[in-house]
């Protein structure tokens, strides 16, 4: 899996979520796309570990501060399992 891949997929996943088409970069927050407030969040934390076929642990959750590092949480994640 790339880099690339990846944003390929949140990018669908989060226009999905949010109903408009959203492109994410790694500097990307919750700041910054309207409605994603904490409630949303575990809907998007839901959606991300379907899609990849994984489970965040709470740590993991709580320390992510932008999309950048949720990708590379992804991308570790894939190649472990």
């Amino acid at each position: 899996m790339t880099k690339e891949a990846v944003y390929v997929a949140l990018n669908q996943l989060f226009s999905d979520i949010f109903d408009e088409e959203i492109t994410l970069f790694p500097e990307t927050t919750a700041k910054d796309i309207e409605g994603w407030d904490s409630l949303e969040h575990i809907n998007v934390i839901h959606s991300v570990e379907r899609r990849f076929g994984m489970k965040f642990k709470m740590g993991e959750i709580s320390t992510m501060k932008c999309v950048g590092e949720m990708v590379d949480l992804i991308l570790a994640r894939a190649t472990k399992e």
